[in-house]
C-alpha cells in the first residue's frame, strides 16, 4: 500500500511553466528558442556580480541576520523611498526572503488561517493558488477580462465577505502585462479597508512599465497598514537564480512574516545579499535604460507574433505577451504548445495553466521576451513556419 500524501499536495499540479522548460530542454541541441520561462539570456549587471564576488572573498559566507543583512535592508528602504514614495523602516518593516516566491509563501502563512478566503485575479501567476491552498485557505477567483484585462467592479465587490483575509495583486501582471491603474487600486483599497483585508502586492516587474504608471498600493490613503509589498532582484537585475526577494509591511505584520520566514528558509544567501545591496543603489539611468530596452523588445516581439498569425494582447508592463491561438486550428493550448516545441522549436506556456478553469485558457499561450536580440530574431525565423488556418 502506498504511503498517503497530504490532501493539500493533491490539490494542485507541478509548475506548468517550469515543465515547459524541461520539455524544451529535452529536445537536446536542436535549434530552438525557449520563450516559456521568464529568465533573461543576457548577463546580469557586472557591478552587482563583482560586489557579490568581493563578499565571498571577504568570507561573508555564514548566516546573515534572518530577516536580511543590514546593508540590503537599508538599500531596499532607500530605493523604495526614491521610486515608490513611502519610507519603510529597515529595522522593523523589511524582511529579505529567498526570492519573491518564498516571500509570497511567507506572507500567506503569516496572515492567513485555515478556512479563510484569498482573492486571486485570473489569469494568475501559477504560484498564487497553491500558496493559498498550502496556507489552508480557499482561493476565490475574480476574472480579468481581455483585451485590456479589466475586472468587473460588481464581481470583485461580491468576492469580499467575512471569510476574506487577503487579496493578491500582481502589478505589472504576469501573465497578461496588465498595469493596474490608480483608480482600480483605489477601488481595491476601499474594499480592503471596509472588510479589514490584507492586500499582498507582487510588484517585481515595477520597473517594466510601457503604458501607464506603476502605483504601489501601500502609498494610497489608509492602505499602508493593510498592505504587504513584495519585490525582488530577479527581474529588474536579470538574476532569477540568485533568489533574493523582500517584503515590506507594517511592524506587527512584519513580525509575523519574520517568524514564518525564519522557519521556512532561515535566510537568503549572505554574499548575494551584498551584491543586491550594490544593485539597488544603481543610478536612475539604469532603470531608464532597462525600461527602454524592454519597450524595444516588447514592440519587436509583438510584431513577430502578429506576423506569425497570433492575435496579440499587447502588454502594458512586465515581459510577457498573452496571445490567442484560434487562427491556427488546434484543439487546445497544450496541443499547440507541444507542437510549437516539437515541430517549430519554440517554447511557450499553455494559457490554461493561468486559469482556475482550464477551458478559459485553452485558446491562449504566453510568450516571454526577456531575450537577446539575436534570440528574438531566431524566434521570428522559427515562428514564420507557422501556418494560420
Amino acid at each position: 500500500m502506498a504511503v498517503r500524501i497530504s490532501q493539500k499536495a493533491g490539490m494542485f499540479s507541478e509548475s506548468v511553466i517550469r515543465e515547459m522548460t524541461r520539455i524544451f530542454l529535452a529536445r537536446g541541441d536542436k535549434p530552438g528558442v525557449n520563450l516559456a520561462q521568464g529568465f533573461p539570456d543576457f548577463p546580469a549587471p557586472s557591478a552587482m556580480k563583482e560586489a557579490a564576488s568581493r563578499a565571498i572573498h571577504a568570507d561573508i559566507n555564514q548566516y546573515a541576520i534572518t530577516w536580511g543583512s543590514k546593508s540590503l535592508r537599508h538599500a531596499i528602504a532607500a530605493k523604495v523611498a526614491k521610486f515608490s514614495g513611502f519610507h519603510p523602516d529597515p529595522e522593523r518593516e523589511i524582511t529579505v526572503a529567498c526570492g519573491a516566491t518564498e516571500a509570497m509563501m511567507a506572507a500567506m502563512l503569516a496572515v492567513v488561517d485555515p478556512g479563510d478566503e484569498v482573492i486571486v485575479f485570473e489569469p494568475f501567476y501559477e504560484n498564487y493558488g497553491p500558496d493559498a491552498i498550502l496556507s489552508g485557505a480557499q482561493p476565490r477567483f475574480v476574472t480579468l477580462h481581455e483585451p485590456d484585462w479589466h475586472f468587473d467592479e460588481d464581481e470583485l465587490t461580491a468576492a469580499f465577505n467575512n471569510k476574506t483575509r487577503a487579496i493578491i495583486i500582481n502589478t505589472p501582471n504576469n501573465p497578461t502585462g496588465k498595469v493596474f491603474n490608480r483608480a482600480e487600486l483605489e477601488f481595491i483599497g476601499a474594499l480592503c479597508q471596509k472588510w479589514n483585508v490584507v492586500a499582498i502586492t507582487d510588484e517585481i516587474y515595477e520597473h517594466m512599465v510601457y503604458e501607464g504608471e506603476h502605483v504601489s498600493l501601500a502609498t494610497l490613503p489608509g492602505m499602508y497598514d493593510h498592505t504587504i509589498t513584495i519585490s525582488g532582484l530577479s527581474k529588474t537585475y536579470s538574476a532569477t537564480g540568485w533568489r533574493i526577494g523582500w517584503l515590506i509591511a507594517p511592524p506587527h505584520i512584519s513580525s509575523a512574516i519574520r517568524k514564518v520566514h525564519d522557519f521556512l528558509t532561515v535566510g537568503a544567501a549572505a554574499p548575494l545579499q551584498e551584491g543586491a545591496a550594490t544593485a539597488l543603489a544603481f543610478p536612475d539611468s539604469y532603470y531608464h535604460d532597462l525600461q527602454n530596452m524592454y519597450l524595444e523588445k516588447r514592440n519587436k516581439m509583438v510584431g513577430i507574433l502578429e506576423k506569425a498569425g497570433f492575435e496579440v494582447y499587447k502588454p502594458n508592463g512586465a515581459y510577457y505577451i498573452m496571445t490567442d491561438i484560434s487562427r491556427f486550428g488546434f484543439p487546445d493550448d497544450m496541443t499547440f504548445a507541444r507542437y510549437l516545441v516539437d515541430e517549430i522549436g519554440v517554447g511557450s506556456v499553455p494559457g490554461s495553466s493561468f486559469y482556475r478553469h482550464p477551458e478559459f485558457g485553452k485558446s491562449k499561450v504566453r510568450f516571454t521576451f526577456c531575450k537577446k536580440p539575436e534570440t528574438l530574431d531566431l524566434a521570428a525565423e522559427l515562428l514564420s513556419k507557422l501556418q494560420p488556418r
